[in-house]
């Protein structure tokens, strides 16, 4: 297991490799931050004065490499807007972005899983009929109209839950989080749900497939000709082995959640690491636009190797030692 961890960690150095190279080129074909961060009506001397202390005058190779150097020794250069290291600036943000991702995750598995459960359990009753159409509405409405629509509804019209912004935080081993206060939860709510709505769908149809898969295998058939009762072969074993395929899939969509949860905290105004980048895209902040994809691309394959590692632990027969790729 160590030399399959060694592994994938080298793989991780050249993808983080590849990803900077594509986003620096990038970000340099788009346009000239210069001509946003400096008054239009400077004169061309305050502009190349700017771009020399930006560091921006020198050839695009040499702005990477002065980049790669510095990314060794943990510096991603200084935000153009703010000032301030780029990853300083992530970090700040990275505490809401995550306690969003995971409460939607919570919400998508708490719920995905006893409704895919029961679907597949049974699947020509009119809820679970009604649980699947729901299903499709969840893949096929887009994420910013569904947005919009809670805001009318829960925020507008009922005046339930607040519709923009992140409530009052509370310290959690250094970080400020605000869904461990019943106010701040409000706030989280809606964006939690917003964003978890797709991740939900997809749970739930793929509990329903795995469950209709194992439901028609020998060990379910074996266990009830045994006279086992249904809650014992529902629980210790149909429900251990369709943990296995959902293990895999929602620690991938936790890592997608973390990176696509752009557009929800953009509707929401929710202060995290999505409307960061946003932002600076649109004020051509390279820093903090190049740090905010290395650090989603380092955490997407940090939870694929932890999504590795329990795969591992629930199915015996993989074994870490013996995977090639």
């Amino acid at each position: 297991m160590f030399v399959y961890i060694l592994r994938r960690l080298s793989q991780t150095a050249l993808v983080l490799a590849i990803t900077s190279v594509l986003v620096f080129g990038g970000l340099y074909l788009v346009g000239d931050p210069v001509e946003i961060l400096v008054n239009p009506s400077a004169d061309q001397i305050e502009k190349e004065r700017a771009a020399a202390a930006l560091g921006l005058d020198k050839p695009i190779h040499e702005q990477y490499l002065t980049f790669v150097k510095g990314a060794f020794t943990g510096n991603l250069g200084n935000s153009f807007v703010y000032a301030r290291p780029a990853l300083e600036v992530i970090f700040e943000r990275m505490p809401a972005t995550l306690e969003l991702a995971f409460l939607a995750m919570v919400i998508a598995v708490v719920l995905g899983i006893p409704l895919g459960l029961y679907a597949g359990l049974r699947p020509a009753s009119p809820v679970s009929k009604a649980i699947m159409a729901g299903s499709i509405l969840g893949f096929s409405l887009p994420t910013f109209w569904v947005g919009l629509i809670l805001i009318i509804v829960f925020a507008v019209q009922l005046g339930w839950l607040p519709s923009t912004g992140r409530g009052p935080t509370t310290e959690f081993l250094g970080l400020q989080l605000s869904i461990l206060n019943a106010e701040g939860l409000r706030y989280a709510l809606l964006p939690a749900v917003n964003l978890a709505l797709f991740k939900l769908s997809l749970i739930i149809r793929l509990t329903r497939a795995q469950v209709r898969e194992q439901s028609l295998l020998d060990y379910i058939k074996f266990a009830r000709a045994k006279g086992l009762s249904t809650r014992r072969v529902i629980g210790v074993h149909l429900l251990k082995n369709i943990m296995i395929p959902l293990v895999t899939v929602i620690g991938l969509e936790l890592g997608s959640v973390i990176a696509f949860a752009v557009v929800t905290e953009t509707i929401f105004a929710w202060p995290g690491m999505g409307k960061l980048v946003i932002d600076s895209i649109f004020q051509l902040d390279r820093p903090v636009v190049v740090a905010y994809l290395l650090v989603v691309v380092f955490m997407f394959i940090l939870i694929n190797l932890v999504v590795d590692l329990l795969y591992s632990i629930l199915d015996p027969r993989v074994r870490l030692a013996d995977v090639k790729s």
